[in-house]
């Protein structure tokens, strides 16, 4: 086994250098804004959607170059061919737990009985937002999923940030480029190669306008929603927030626990991260900084980047959770008898149509409403009563899926043998300092 030289002592930075705590310090900060001036913190939701927009212009070139080098680099086609087959076997295995989860634990603590909804006082007009989005979705069916995989122009997917359209061409490009090897092969790998640590380090430049982009969204969310929009719909918001602790401790952690590592120093690792996500409810915020965490933790880069990429489109474990453990809350809240077969079928259903929620926009609710299409005794109209809380809970739903994807790429990684071990317990100890922000 190889060993680590133990790094020198390094002098403490000054704790208002720690992204950490000054994303922290914007979190409370955002919350003393929406309760005491709440119409100046709803003003200040520009500062979260200038962030997002920030890491949206990167993330699309960051994963071509990651999977291309990666892939690249592998030398062994065959061995790409393999981490990716590894990849949706764990996943799929993964999605069924969650939606199991999310179907046992709805049944145990019927977040929706009691309410005795009539759905026809539910407002329609309250979905029209979302009319669109699931227009394009219902009929559409697995051919249309696989054929949007495929992007109309390259340029076309890197331009609309579509990470499964970008992925797919930067396997296409990054096998055909290991075909061709030798100078030419090389010289555009060193290309890359070096657009990659570019990249990297613009990167390193908009992360540290994190805590704007945490203040402006956390600021927005209290301000406008307040504490008592939470009162109608408190249990199924705290079901979903249990859910989520409940699968990532206790099942993640026991599939880390057998690569040998632990979920807690884990998650202590990508706790800026995992911060950033969860004021913002976006997963895509902190995509190129948790693929640099993990790289640097001890995870190859060419699992790294065929797995996180994918992961964003077939892993959402949270999403998962949610799809069961929503359909079910409607369903009583409208007092709407299940049966078994309607169990089943809304499992079935809910496998695919989970993989299409990426990307997409108000993507809970389309989905939602493509999946309860599959079972017509549940009153589609419902979808209304979770519109108030769909923010608060997509917090802990980009959180889920954000741990989940990470998680696969450890595993799939000490599956394939391209974890290090004692790197990797090294970092998680603390051992080794690891900037992101330093590109």
């Amino acid at each position: 086994m190889s060993t680590i030289a133990a790094a020198p002592a390094a002098e403490p930075k000054p704790l208002y250098t720690s992204l950490f705590v000054q994303v922290m310090a914007a979190l409370v900060l955002g919350v003393i804004l929406g309760m005491a001036v709440p119409d100046f913190a709803i003003g200040l939701k520009i500062l979260s959607d200038a962030f997002l927009k920030l890491i949206s212009m990167i993330v699309a070139p960051i994963v071509f170059c990651v999977v291309v080098h990666g892939i690249a680099g592998a030398g062994d086609l065959k061995k790409v061919g393999r981490v990716g087959v590894k990849a949706l076997v764990y996943f799929e295995v993964m999605t069924t737990v969650a939606l199991v989860v999310g179907l046992l634990l709805a049944y145990l603590f019927g977040p929706g009985h009691g309410m005795n909804i009539d759905p026809s006082t539910l407002d329609a007009k309250a979905l029209n937002t979302y009319a669109d989005n699931a227009h394009k979705l219902s009929g559409g069916g697995i051919g249309a999923f696989l054929m949007n995989v495929i992007p109309t122009t390259s340029f076309d997917a890197l331009s609309r940030n579509d990470v499964l359209q970008v992925l797919f061409f930067a396997v296409l490009f990054g096998v055909g480029l290991a075909l061709v090897g030798g100078e030419k092969g090389k010289l555009v790998t060193s290309m890359i190669d070096a657009a990659s640590t570019v990249l990297f380090r613009v990167m390193g430049l908009i992360v540290r306008v994190a805590p704007l982009g945490v203040l402006g969204a956390v600021a927005y969310t209290v301000g406008k929603y307040g504490v008592g929009s939470l009162k109608q719909l408190v249990s199924l918001v705290a079901l979903f927030y249990v859910s989520v602790g409940i699968f990532v401790l206790g099942v993640l952690g026991g599939v880390m626990a057998l690569v040998g590592i632990n979920i807690l120093k884990f998650l202590a690792y990508l706790r800026e991260e995992l911060t950033i996500v969860l004021a913002t409810a976006s997963s895509d915020a902190v995509l190129p900084q948790i693929m640099k965490k993990l790289e640097r933790m001890g995870v190859k880069d060419s699992v790294v980047g065929l797995v996180i990429p994918t992961g964003y489109s077939f892993n959402l474990d949270a999403f998962s959770i949610y799809l069961t453990l929503a359909v079910v809350f409607i369903a009583q809240a409208t007092n709407t008898p299940l049966s078994f077969g309607d169990l089943l079928l809304v499992l079935g259903v809910s496998l695919i149509t989970s993989k299409g929620a990426h990307g997409v926009p108000g993507s809970a609710i389309v989905i939602l409403a493509a999946t309860l299409n599959a079972v017509p005794s549940i009153p589609a109209i419902g979808l209304v009563l979770v519109l108030s809380v769909d923010w608060f809970i997509g917090m802990a739903r980009a959180l889920g899926n954000l741990v989940g994807n990470c998680v696969a790429t450890v595993v799939v990684a000490a599956w394939e043998g391209d974890l290090d071990r004692a790197k990797a317990a090294q970092v998680l100890e603390g051992g080794e300092l690891v900037d992101v922000t330093a590109g």
